[in-house]
Formats: structure tokens, C-alpha cells, sequence
């Protein structure tokens, strides 16, 4: 097996960044995970370039920021002509396996509008294969619980109600009911293993995703009861709804609309009504799907090690975005604020053992993912990538052109459970906001809602908005300025390095030999 080279590209779902041991959160229990932190790099300022998960997808596979590949909301179709993590590694020899899903809309030119693709919140990116499917609505998985002889109830989704008829819908200490042997963790791992011993030694690439710690809230046994409600860290935000609410009018509408339903089974009210008792509640439980998660990665790992393709496996494990969890008021992953967008990036790369267990602080986005992967296996990065690979950095080099900045977009443009346009009085193509931030400040532009601005050094949690305080005007512009430079730079380049010439079509990355 000397000289494969495997991909393990690990993608769970609604993970943030601070609920990582390495990094700091000593309350989580995750031995697998801090392994591979041992073993590899982890950067600890790393952030989708988009939410929600559609978005964060569509720009973790294709290298595009949203404003390139515009398949801004989960319903909105991805454009066919974008070339995807999957059909560049098809280009150079590598079958591109996915386990879980990608939350892709199909683009309607290709198909037509009766596919039943257009009644689900997402689908299968083309380019991969699926060797374990999860969409559409969750089939796969429920399709296999009745295999394993499980009864289903006639709702589905009762599955993931507490344990127990007086259980009432909420934050709960309560484990689900569906037993851990058979929860979607257990079945993403299963998908994984089966696939991983049919390969026998030929190269590979499986992009393993799982949907936990995404909502429902709510943990099998014996992970509900893993973790204290009084251990996690406090949620960080305002003295009260009404204060959170005047930072901007679009943090007020997600304050007012977004609902526990979405996160707890038959749940009712506000996300914003949650008590202190009730976040510290959630938090455990979350933590608790974390640890699930990292058991069942650690029956992936073993099976790697039991087969000597560890030492031959690049394996990055990522987020697709992150999760407010109570923070600022708010549940998901939505707006503007650091927990929506900061997740986890760790990569061990065979290539450079010496570098284990390192922390490193330059500005990485989830762009930068499929760059970095088809560099390892010496394929091309596309031209159009906005993307940079970061083998430089795990190799303990930092380019001296790296990115100064982090930037990452959000759409908020109408979906169906959630209208914001009407109620703050705007067009679909104006609900978007761009965000520029580096280790001092954080500038938020708005297409057409008043901008923010926070001074990070003095303000972390981003409490203050200074953009009409004259005393940062100056910085103000400068961070508009850096912004719109930022985006004219970016913009979709496919074609721009070829020109027409007197001699015929002359590429411009391509250096020309003297006459």
C-alpha cells in the first residue's frame, strides 16, 4: 500500500468552532477528535464563506464564494457549469464517494420542473456518488431503521421525540427514542465501514458526512445524560431582547421569528424565550451529539488502523457552518454573528508528521477545502477557485500574499418558513450582507440596510455597533473600501486569463518563450 493516497473528508453538521478540546472547550469529551488534532494541524480561524447548509455546501465543494456560485438559500438551484470537488477528482482518476448529503438543488435547465428534487430542501451535488444516502427527506436512513427491524412510527420523526409519554417537547434531559445502535450517527458509520472494506487497496475518497449535532436537540442513551446542564459555558448576550434587538433591524426579525419547533420536535414558541435553565440544557444536549459523533469516528479510525491505511489517509474534519446555541438571543445558523460562521478545520496530512498537534492562526475559509485536497493528490486548481489550498500553512510555512482578512456572505431572501423581505421592506436581491473581519475589527455591509461595525479589541461578543460613531468614520470607509476591493478582485474569473491577440488566443497563465 507504500505511496496511496487516500482522502477521508469528514463534514458534520452545525458544529462550531469553540466546542473543540483542542482549542480550549475542556468540558467536551472527544478522544478521537483530539487525536487527530495530535496528529494533525487544527486552525483556530477557520469560517464557512456562507449559511446556511446548502450555501456552506455548495462553497465548501466548489471553492466559490457565494457571490460566485449563487446557490444562496438551500432552495435555490446550484448552476450546473460549476465544477465541483467530485467532477475534478473524477478528472484525475479518483471515484468520488459520499456518505450523508450536500443539500444541492438541481439546476432547473437540466432537468424539468415536475423532478421530485423541487419538493425537498436539497439533494445530491452532481460529480459524487452515493454509497449512503440520506436525502431526499431522510429516506435512506429510515429506509434502513426498517430494515434492521425497526418499527417506524407513522410519523417519522417521532423518533426523536423524548423518551416517555409525559415527555414534554423542549430542551429535555430525556434521551430519544430511537436507541443508539440505530441512531443517523450509527447508520452514517455503518455506510462508512461497508464502503471502506469493499475498496481493498485502490486509492480512495469519501466524503463522510453525518448530520449530528444538527437539531432536534435531543440525544440517544447514553449520550443525553453525558454531560451537566451546569458544566457548559453560559450563553453570551444581551441583558435583554429588546437591547439585542436594537442593534439592527435584521437580528430583530430573527429574534422575533425564529421558532423552537425547528430545533425541538413539537416544540413551541420563540427560540428567543429559552431560559438560561433551558440553554444549558440544549448545550449538554449538543455536546452529548457531539460525543456520539466522535465514538462512532472512532470505529472509522480503527478500522484504519487495523488495515494500515491510516499513514496513507489525508483526513480533514470540518463543519458546514456552525450554531448560535442561545448566543446573542438566537438558535441556527443565521445572521451575522461569529457562532453561525466560525467552525472546526483540523488536517492530518501524512506528509507532515512533524507538524502534530500544531495550532495555527491564519485566516482559513472553507473555500480553501477543495483546493487543499486536489493539491494532495496533484490534481489542478481550477482558475476560477476563490479558494487557496493550505498545505503551505500545515507544512508550518505561511505564504507572504496569505489573505489579511476573513470574509463570509449571508442571503437572508425569503424561504418558505421564514419571510424577512416583507417585514424589513426589501427586494430578494437586496436581503444580503457581506462580512469583513480580521483580528481588530468586524464591518458588516448590508445591501440595503444600514451597516455595522465592531471593534473587536474592545467589544468581542460584538455588543456595539460604531458605524455612525465619528470616531471610527475613517475605519468605517477603510473596511467598505477593503470590502468592495475584496469582491471586484473575486469576481467570476473562468475565462479572464485568455484574450484574442493578432497570433491566435493567447493564455495569460501560461508564460510565453522569447522569439
Amino acid at each position: 500500500m507504500a505511496g496511496r493516497r487516500n482522502v477521508l473528508l469528514i463534514v458534520v453538521d452545525q458544529w462550531r468552532a469553540d466546542f473543540i478540546p483542542h482549542l480550549g472547550a475542556s468540558f467536551l469529551r472527544t478522544p478521537n477528535l483530539d487525536r487527530l488534532c495530535r496528529e494533525g494541524v487544527t486552525f483556530r480561524n477557520h469560517v464557512t464563506t456562507a449559511v446556511p447548509c446548502g450555501p456552506a455546501r455548495a462553497s465548501l465543494l466548489t471553492g466559490l464564494y457565494l457571490m460566485n456560485h449563487r446557490a444562496v438559500q438551500n432552495t435555490v438551484p446550484l448552476d450546473a457549469r460549476h465544477l465541483n470537488l467530485g467532477k475534478a477528482l473524477r478528472q484525475i482518476g479518483y471515484d468520488p464517494a459520499l456518505i450523508g448529503y450536500t443539500t444541492s438543488t438541481p439546476d432547473p435547465r437540466s432537468t424539468g420542473p415536475r423532478d421530485p428534487r423541487f419538493t425537498t430542501l436539497g439533494d445530491l451535488m452532481d460529480g459524487f456518488r452515493s454509497v449512503g444516502a440520506f436525502e431526499p427527506s431522510m429516506d435512506g436512513y429510515f429506509g434502513w431503521l426498517a430494515h434492521q427491524g425497526y418499527r417506524l412510527p407513522e410519523r417519522r420523526t417521532d423518533i426523536w421525540l423524548p423518551e416517555g409519554e409525559d415527555a414534554v417537547p423542549g430542551a429535555t434531559s430525556r434521551p430519544c427514542r430511537i436507541p443508539a445502535a440505530l441512531s443517523d450517527s450509527s447508520y452514517f458509520t455503518e455506510r462508512a465501514l461497508t464502503y471502506l472494506k469493499g475498496k481493498g487497496d485502490k486509492p480512495w475518497f469519501l466524503h463522510l458526512g453525518y448530520w449530528r449535532p444538527h437539531p432536534p436537540f435531543v440525544a440517544c442513551s447514553p449520550y443525553h445524560e453525558m454531560y451537566r446542564p451546569e458544566d457548559m459555558p453560559a450563553p453570551i448576550r444581551a441583558g435583554s431582547l429588546e437591547d439585542e434587538a436594537a442593534q439592527h433591524p435584521l437580528l430583530g426579525h430573527y429574534l422575533d421569528a425564529i421558532r423552537q419547533a425547528s430545533f425541538f420536535e413539537r416544540a413551541q414558541g420563540r427560540g428567543a424565550e429559552l431560559d438560561p435553565r433551558e440553554i444549558a440544557q440544549m448545550r449538554a444536549t449538543y455536546a452529548g451529539l457531539m460525543s456520539e459523533i466522535d465514538d462512532c469516528l472512532g470505529r472509522v479510525f480503527a478500522y484504519l488502523d487495523e488495515t494500515g491505511q491510516w499513514e496513507d489517509t489525508m483526513v480533514i474534519f470540518t463543519s458546514d457552518h456552525g450554531e448560535q446555541l442561545g448566543d446573542h438571543h438566537l438558535l441556527g445558523k443565521i445572521g451575522y454573528f461569529d457562532e453561525s460562521f466560525r467552525i472546526p478545520l483540523v488536517i492530518k496530512d501524512p506528509d507532515t508528521r512533524d507538524q502534530g498537534g500544531r495550532i495555527d492562526d491564519a485566516f482559513t475559509e472553507s473555500v480553501d477545502v477543495m483546493p487543499t485536497i486536489l493539491e494532495w493528490l496533484g490534481g489542478e486548481i481550477p482558475r476560477n477557485c476563490d479558494g487557496r489550498s493550505v498545505l503551505p500553512l500545515a507544512h508550518g510555512s505561511k505564504p507572504a500574499d496569505w489573505r489579511k482578512f476573513l470574509s463570509y456572505e449571508f442571503d437572508f431572501r425569503d424561504v418558505f418558513y421564514d419571510q424577512p423581505e416583507k417585514r424589513l421592506g426589501l427586494d430578494m436581491d437586496e436581503a444580503s450582507l457581506m462580512v469583513v473581519q480580521d483580528e481588530r475589527r468586524k464591518y458588516v455591509h448590508f445591501a440595503a440596510l444600514p451597516p455595522l461595525f465592531f471593534d473587536l479589541e474592545k467589544d468581542p461578543h460584538q455588543f456595539r455597533n460604531l458605524a455612525q460613531d465619528p470616531a471610527y468614520a475613517a475605519e468605517v470607509r477603510d473596511y467598505a473600501q477593503r470590502a468592495l476591493s475584496h469582491r471586484m478582485a473575486h469576481a467570476e474569473r473562468t475565462l479572464t486569463h485568455f484574450r484574442a491577440t493578432p497570433h491566435g488566443l493567447e493564455n495569460r497563465l501560461v508564460p510565453t518563450t522569447a522569439a
